[in-house]
């Protein structure tokens, strides 16, 4: 074992439970950019429909890359990680001998406010504001034991996995026709919209941003609202902070989660990929919505037991630097793309074939783990780590390290 993994085998308990967590939330940092920078990089994305200067196998094989093994299980993994530091921010206002609720309710109010301000000026897709209004039911049901959030987040899924699936099979006996013409239309609008001003930037974000984030709602709410409770349960259960007595779990998640969270990512990921638009494709998302926290866990087991390894533990100590100030790189995500892609910098939307723009996320991620290694030397906290919990404490928490 490296002279990592051996500190990371000798750190105490606690250190080891947030190293894990701080590193698994560094690799749902490279998961949500994998996915976000698809609406920065064309006007088509989420429009169900093909973009036809990305039509060809290899940019279809990306694109269905992404839809396997990214999108719609990035963001549960993020969800999964705000309800178990749920019980840390639980666990910090006992030490601190405060409030909880009062804290609760101004960290949900400022999340919200940051997430207003970032989906308006930067990304109208931001899931803060979504995080901040369901946060609310979590902190309502703070009181359950880990064993009823646990079968309340699978009813849950299973609820809404179902009406989707049913939706998508009505959708399918009484199809509709897509005006293809019309979405072809709106997407070189955004394109347009992406390559003219900065004020023309702004005003595609905020305008469309009430519609997105009631979309999802309607679309991740659900999901989102059962990974909380989950993430709540494994923080009662302290699962990452004795990972031996926990061993059996994380087995069973990789022989249960991964098949499954790979046959019905398979399903979903080609009727998104190939029947855009589609009845099809509604009920592939039902489906993705019953399978994707399975391989969400298999996620989770396989990289935690990897991080216990000589390699992994020094993947994992580059991922926990960035995870630890998650809220500011997932902002500074969207600031970057934002200057490559829109009128706010270098007008690329449009332009990149899907190879490029991996190439793309990865140089960025790349440079995220450089910075946050670098920021984290010389500050406590991230810049907005530090606005979210000067709002949180109603104090001003120290910014530079002595």
């Amino acid at each position: 074992m490296s002279a990592v993994g051996r500190g990371l085998a000798a750190a105490p308990v606690a250190e080891r439970r947030l190293a894990d967590v701080d590193a698994l939330r560094g690799l749902a940092l490279f998961g949500i950019l994998m996915v976000n920078v698809w609406a920065f990089s064309s006007g088509y994305y989420g429009l169900g429909v093909i973009d036809p200067a990305s039509g060809s196998p290899l940019d279809q094989g990306v694109r269905w890359i992404v839809s396997m093994f990214f999108e719609t299980k990035f963001y549960l993994l993020f969800s999964f990680l705000f309800g178990y530091s749920f019980t840390l921010q639980m666990a910090s206002a006992e030490r601190a001998g405060a409030g909880f609720l009062p804290r609760m309710l101004r960290r949900q109010t400022g999340l919200l406010a940051i997430g207003v301000a970032h989906g308006a000026l930067f990304f109208h897709g931001d899931i803060l504001g979504v995080y901040a209004l369901l946060g609310l039911a979590l902190l309502c049901l703070r009181g359950v034991s880990a064993r009823a959030a646990v079968r309340t987040a699978v009813v849950v899924i299973a609820v809404a996995g179902a009406l989707w699936c049913l939706f998508g099979l009505a959708v399918l006996v009484e199809p509709q026709v897509q005006d293809a013409a019309a979405l072809h239309a709106e997407a070189a609008r955004i394109e347009a919209a992406y390559d003219g001003t900065a004020l023309g930037v702004l005003a595609e974000h905020a305008g469309r941003l009430p519609g997105t984030f009631a979309l999802l709602l309607l679309l991740q709410g659900p999901s989102v609202l059962a990974m909380f409770l989950l993430g709540l349960a494994a923080g009662r259960r302290r699962v990452f902070a004795d990972f031996d007595a926990h061993r059996a779990l994380f087995r069973r998640l990789l022989v249960l989660g991964l098949p499954i969270g790979l046959a019905g990512a398979l399903v979903y990921s080609f009727l998104a990929v190939f029947r855009p638009g589609s009845a099809a494709e509604v009920l592939g998302f039902g489906i993705g919505v019953l399978s994707a926290p399975l391989l969400t866990g298999a996620y989770v087991a396989t990289a935690v037991i990897f991080f216990r390894t000589g390699a992994g533990a020094a993947v994992a100590r580059a991922l926990a630097d960035a995870g630890r100030i998650a809220l500011s790189n997932y902002l500074l995500q969207s600031v970057v793309l934002g200057v490559l892609f829109t009128a706010y910098g270098f007008r690329l939307s449009g332009d990149l074939p899907p190879l490029m723009v991996l190439l793309t996320v990865s140089a960025v991620f790349a440079g995220q783990l450089v910075v946050s290694a670098w920021w984290l030397r010389r500050h406590v906290y991230g810049p907005g780590e530090w606005l979210l919990r000067a709002i949180t404490v109603a104090s001003r928490p120290p910014w530079r390290r002595s």
